[in-house]
């Protein structure tokens, strides 16, 4: 058995065709554009990178989108000043404040700066309740994305056994919320390993469905999943550098995701590969929130 691979390029892609005709549908029904404001303090290249291709899918989908770009020495103040500016702003539908943060601002008062009802990305303690007891908010992107992804590819959560590695605010403990809730894309029996977990293997060998964040290389090994299982690797880590495929003579990143990809493909009857899989849908999910937000100013 060699595993279906699950594209997030391919599903990300649909899903931006159906956001763009939602965006169309707004603009000429309800004179709505929606409109994401994205807050960059200092020039970290995976931050600069990650904003940047934001901006691309924004334009894309007919999402109107402003970066602001403020020096790392900004003070705090400044930084809560402009998003409170930004909650004011019926441009905007969203506001999303790239982390990391320089060290002297407090990430968690600045995210709780932010508008509940403008926080596309879903990390506001208010949304995170929401989502925790089941009502409707916004999802954090990544665990959407997920959840999207099994859908779409025909292997729907509800019954199965899912094995979470990894505990992060970002991924681990939202997906597990996510997957347990009595809603379509969940109804789950949910598992959740981390680094203190004994014989992770055991239990991983459990999965139905495993989605593995752990920021680990490779370390999910094709020994410690079972026949069929659907697999879905979220890390992307940095191994070293390899030639460039598309430039000759080039020295790129050696990218390299949790699981073990090369051996778990051959056990696995789903496997999302790195890079490619989980990471497209993160910017489309957001792109996803920031159109539910528009949307909700019409009524």
């Amino acid at each position: 058995m060699t595993a279906e691979i699950i594209s997030g390029r391919v599903i990300g892609n649909q899903i931006r065709e159906e956001l763009t005709a939602e965006v169309t549908k707004l603009k000429e029904e309800h004179n709505i554009t929606p409109g994401l404001a994205v807050v960059l303090v200092g020039e970290d290249p995976a931050s600069v990178s990650y904003v940047t291709a934001k901006g691309r899918a924004c334009e894309s989908a007919g999402v109107f989108e402003e970066t602001i770009r403020l020096p790392a020495d900004t003070p705090e103040q400044e930084i809560l000043d402009l998003v409170e500016k930004l909650n004011d702003d019926d441009r905007f539908h969203g506001i999303l404040v790239q982390l990391p943060l320089p060290k002297h601002v407090n990430e968690e008062k600045v995210l709780l700066k932010i508008d509940p009802d403008k926080d596309v990305d879903g990390f506001h303690p208010m949304n995170v309740g929401r989502m925790v007891v089941g009502k409707p908010t916004f999802l954090p992107c990544t665990p959407h994305g997920i959840q999207e992804l099994l859908m779409r590819s025909g292997n729907g959560p509800e019954g199965k056994h899912v094995v979470i590695v990894g505990r992060s605010n970002i991924v681990g403990k939202p997906m597990m919320n996510i997957l347990v809730q009595k809603a379509v894309g969940a109804n789950a029996t949910v598992s959740v390993c981390h680094t203190r977990t004994k014989d992770m293997a055991a239990i991983t060998r459990q999965a139905d469905i495993i989605i593995v964040a752990a920021g680990v290389p490779e370390m999910i090994t094709a020994d410690m999943v079972s026949d069929g299982v659907v697999v879905i690797d979220v890390g992307v880590n940095r191994v070293g550098m390899k030639p460039s495929i598309k430039t000759p003579g080039k020295m790129v990143a050696d990218l390299r995701g949790d699981v073990d990809f090369e051996g778990v493909k051959e056990k696995a009857s789903f496997i999302t590969p790195v890079p490619g899989g989980v990471g497209p849908m993160t910017i489309t999910m957001l792109l996803k929130n920031t159109v539910e937000s528009a949307k909700k100013t019409i009524q």
